[in-house]
């Protein structure tokens, strides 16, 4: 069985961040240390993380990707088609995966139940196994301190990554800027 990751999402006044830390792990080994979980899309025009196995990834990221070219980049029409889609492969719905996605304007969390969540505060998002650890982070360093959006990402995956087995702090981040 594979445990899932943590990816953290937060959009700034001015730019947008996606981060996720580098471990892979089976069982209770540790695999990989290094892997990258996010990515940008169309262009680079959105960010992306993911939950889940590898190969389930990369399936699910080319699926979204070639939606989100047919929305013409909308990501909140995007996210709604893309789950749908997941939701009604027999297969692809019963992976235990989760996806973010971010643009400027939206961040959205997606799964193959058909969820398409935009946080409350329409401002930071988190999955994966430490997803409760960094987000818990990211909102009091986000109320409590003057960090930038890609520190503010980071520290909170830090954070993260001491306190959930499943996480390091090998941490990567992708920016979208104005």
């Amino acid at each position: 069985m594979f445990e899932a990751t943590t990816i953290l999402a937060c959009k700034g006044e001015d730019k947008a961040v996606i981060g996720g830390d580098g471990q892979v792990t089976f069982g209770n080994t540790v695999l990989k240390n290094n892997a990258t979980k996010i990515r940008t899309l169309h262009g680079g025009k959105v960010l992306g993380g993911f939950a889940g196995s590898t190969a389930d990834a990369f399936n699910l990221f080319d699926m979204f990707e070639n939606i989100l070219e047919k929305q013409k980049g909308d990501l909140l029409k995007s996210a709604v088609e893309f789950s749908k889609a997941w939701r009604k492969d027999k297969y692809l719905r019963r992976l235990e995966a989760m996806m973010i996605v971010l643009n400027k304007e939206h961040i959205f969390i997606l799964s193959g139940t058909g969820d398409v969540v935009e946080p409350e505060d329409g401002k930071i998002a988190a999955i994966g196994s430490g997803g409760n650890y960094a987000i818990s982070a990211a909102r009091a360093l986000d109320k409590h301190s003057d960090l930038s959006t890609e520190e503010l990402v980071k520290e909170s995956l830090n954070l993260a990554g001491e306190l959930c087995i499943y996480t390091n702090t090998n941490i990567k981040l992708l920016t979208l800027e104005e």
